[in-house]
């Protein structure tokens, strides 16, 4: 396997270790197998998989507590970002549990695949999030899942005790933050993406309804 470990430089710091490289290298090569049968990822985008999807979901871990339990990915789809997370969790030796929800069949059964082939510590459950109740998790992560306002009355209604919810922010990110805090009332940090200069991730840690 012909790996460039530049790709990741960007990457925590450029601590990023060889074998979490390796890894990252491994899914990659799961993912493009499978996006021939089914949509993982979008095809314009297979060119650009690291940057646009290792990368970027891989630039969350600057917000996350590793001395935190359980980190509960919303919509996982094809395991951005949790798989990604995951891997780089694995390879620095701390104990977090990543909880993926994906109603899909077909993308359940793929992420079952992976979690087993790259030894992850990940439960996933092939559920609808919406309609399960009262979710533990210290940190809850989406990327490319609702829409901030929809999250955030997920967030409010569905899950209890969290410390830290990071969402992926694209370019309309800003109107639709501006949009939310009408109705609530947030404590939030932003962060500038490493991927995209339209794009930002949010850290919010407390959200109270007005």
């Amino acid at each position: 396997m012909n790996i460039n470990l530049e790709k990741y430089s960007t990457l925590v710091n450029s601590q990023v270790s060889r074998e979490t490289n390796l890894d990252f290298e491994k899914f990659i090569v799961l993912i493009l197998k499978k996006n021939k049968k089914i949509n993982i990822i979008s095809k314009e985008t297979e060119i650009n998989i690291r940057e646009r999807h290792i990368i970027d979901c891989a630039q969350a871990v600057d917000l996350i507590d590793f001395n935190d339990n359980t980190c509960t990915d919303l919509g996982s789809g094809g395991g951005m970002p949790g798989i990604v997370l995951a891997i780089i969790v694995k390879h620095l030796k701390y104990n977090m549990t990543f909880n993926l929800y994906e109603k899909s069949y077909h993308k359940s059964i793929f992420l079952e695949e992976v979690v087993k082939k790259l030894n992850l510590n990940v439960n996933i459950f092939q559920k609808d999030v919406f309609k399960t109740e009262i979710i533990n998790s210290d940190i809850i992560i989406a990327r490319a899942f609702k829409p901030i306002s929809v999250i955030l009355d997920l967030v409010n209604k569905n899950f209890k005790n969290y410390k830290n919810l990071i969402l992926f922010m694209g370019a309309s990110g800003k109107k639709s933050l501006q949009n939310s805090l009408m109705d609530w009332e947030l404590d939030y940090k932003e962060k500038k993406s490493k991927t995209s200069n339209d794009s930002f991730l949010l850290s919010i840690k407390n959200i109270k309804k007005k």
